[in-house]
């Protein structure tokens, strides 16, 4: 949680006076407030000469803290927010988005599985580019292998080769969109979703009202910090997982992360990440590329309200060096 420090330019009562009573009892942020002996503290400010303005302090900061609380929503109260503020997003591939009933559903953690090759990223990079040509949306894609590609993103964006300067238009309307970081770890990871999550708390908008948060790949920032006698790998791993499904779901994000496939036993591939990660998601699919072939398939792991099934992709056509689905 937040240092008290920071709060003080917004909330005059946690001026430095009341900084320094706090810190004199060990209380340096809003958490270490939280978990301590409330009683005592404001015993401790009644001795005070400034016992009014303290106990002032005391309540502005346990105000802020409720504030941070999600209220109670009845059925109808969540039936109306999904219906207003949680809309589905088009792939811009005609059968993922009939597949899916329409595409990536707004405060849902969606997450792409599949062995190298298979079109994660293929799917993550003309996702961003419809969300922010069609539904005019910015995108936030956080690239862990430097993955995404201006030049691919401008295949899938320009489809008319006869109007250029139309098409160059639409291409940088479009790259303008997408914001891009490089993170090669689970704390700046972490980091960078701390800080969009301020951003759009703020109402800071990066490329327009922020649609759809990319991760591309999870697996690689988890994986090696997983393992081992501690538990700390793990504790980030859920950590990320819930942050992320936070932001979907107070933001109206749709949010794409993508897992590599592992052995399992017999022989038999399976996600990484293991049992924790697998109740994360809210959706999980599975891409597959059959062997010797350009025929790709999509397997629904799991969805809330959809049953497990499979959609055989048939043929692509081809990009330079890369296949494109649809």
């Amino acid at each position: 949680m937040a240092p008290l420090k920071s709060l003080e330019k917004d909330y005059p009562m946690i001026d430095s006076n009341f900084q320094h009573f706090c810190a004199s009892q060990g209380i340096l942020s809003v958490e270490d407030l939280l978990i301590h002996d409330l009683d005592d503290l404001v015993a401790l400010a009644r001795q005070n000469s400034a016992s009014g303005r303290l106990k002032q302090g005391i309540t502005q900061v346990l105000s802020i803290i409720n504030g941070l609380h999600q209220p109670w929503l009845n059925g109808m109260e969540l039936l109306k927010d999904v219906q207003q503020n949680k809309h589905i997003l088009s792939t811009g591939c005609e059968r993922i988005d009939l597949f899916l009933q329409g595409g990536l559903r707004e405060g849902y953690l969606t997450e792409l599985v599949g062995p190298s090759s298979s079109g994660k990223t293929q799917v993550c990079l003309k996702a961003a580019s419809n969300v922010a040509k069609a539904h005019r949306g910015g995108v936030v894609f956080l690239d862990t292998g430097n993955s995404f590609s201006p030049k691919r993103m401008a295949k899938f964006t320009i489809s008319d080769m006869v109007n250029k300067e139309a098409n160059q238009k639409i291409l940088q309307e479009v790259l303008k969109s997408i914001v891009c970081h490089s993170v090669f770890d689970i704390f700046t990871l972490l980091d960078v979703l701390n800080q969009l999550k301020s951003s759009l708390m703020s109402q800071i908008q990066i490329g327009g009202q922020v649609q759809l948060l990319i991760v591309d790949s999870i697996s690689s920032l988890i994986t090696p910090v997983l393992g081992g006698s501690s538990s700390h790998g793990h504790a980030l791993m859920i950590s990320a997982g819930y942050l992320l499904k936070k932001m979907a779901n107070e933001h109206n994000l749709a949010v794409l992360v993508t897992n590599h496939m592992v052995g399992g036993e017999g022989g038999i591939s399976k996600p990484a990440l293991g049992e924790s990660w697998k109740s994360i998601p809210h959706v999980r699919l599975q891409l597959s590329r059959e062997q010797g072939s350009n025929t790709f398939n999509m397997r629904l792991l799991r969805h809330p309200y959809m049953g497990s099934t499979c959609v055989n992709f048939g043929r692509v056509y081809y990009l330079p060096q890369k296949l494109q689905f649809c």
